[in-house]
């Protein structure tokens, strides 16, 4: 299949240029969990054909219930290298660079971010996204998109895009403009954030995070999975 097929329906949608000008879009993604792995996929059927994915995990048992990659046949497998495959399956033309590897503030030095045209933050821990976006702020060039809390979520009809500073009733959004207020340090320009105003508790057990000691929230796979879609349609408008 080529690529001018694999584009058709998007091409009667959108037009020829705006295809031809995805084509060209670099993009990076960190993090390819609930959000990201959808995000990934959305992205290549859309005409993205140089994509970077980047996230330090293995396939677990409890990624399954959300995340694309995730299957009783994918269990212990690097995430970047199955959804590098899986993309490659959608378009075989495309470049999918896959790095296994954390964004932190001790590797942020490793990604040119400034080569991209978008970067797209699906991370889950709250100093390294704040990082992140601090970063791609300053970076200039590329246009940032982020992604707020999925979990604790069942209405799909209460995600929405909003400016990063405008977003109501989001519990993570909060705490970054609390992290980015007591530090001192803000991002040095808007963007826009996908989030969902829906307020919810945990009906079963919860668990903390060995490693972080934060709280383990259910998730579901038709929040996860649409997340990233109102983003992704505001970015194709403009």
């Amino acid at each position: 299949m080529t690529t001018d097929l694999l584009n058709n329906r998007t091409a009667r949608l959108l037009g020829e240029e705006t295809v031809h000008r995805l084509g060209q879009q670099r993009v990076i993604l960190f993090g390819v969990g609930g959000v990201g792995s959808w995000c990934a996929d959305s992205l290549v059927r859309t005409g993205i054909c140089h994509l970077t994915i980047v996230d330090p995990d293995c396939v677990a048992p409890s990624n399954v219930n959300r995340q694309l990659m995730a299957t009783s046949q994918t269990l212990g497998q690097v995430k970047v290298q199955v959804l590098h495959d899986r993309l490659l399956a959608i378009n075989p033309e495309a470049e999918i660079t896959a790095l296994q590897q954390s964004y932190t503030a001790e590797t942020a030095s490793s990604f040119a971010l400034g080569e991209y045209d978008y970067v797209i933050d699906a991370i889950d821990s709250l100093q390294d996204k704040a990082h992140l976006i601090l970063e791609a702020c300053r970076a200039r060039r590329p246009r940032l998109f982020a992604s707020m809390g999925a979990a604790l979520k069942l209405d799909p009809t209460r995600i929405s895009v909003a400016e990063f500073w405008k977003v109501k009733g989001c519990p993570l959004a909060a705490a970054l403009r609390r992290r980015f207020k007591q530090r001192k340090e803000l991002p040095s320009r808007k963007f826009k954030c996908v989030f969902s105003d829906e307020l919810l508790e945990n009906r079963g057990e919860t668990s903390e995070d060995p490693d972080t000691k934060a709280r383990i929230n259910g998730s579901l796979s038709h929040i996860t999975g649409i997340s990233v879609s109102p983003s992704l349609g505001w970015s194709l408008r403009t």
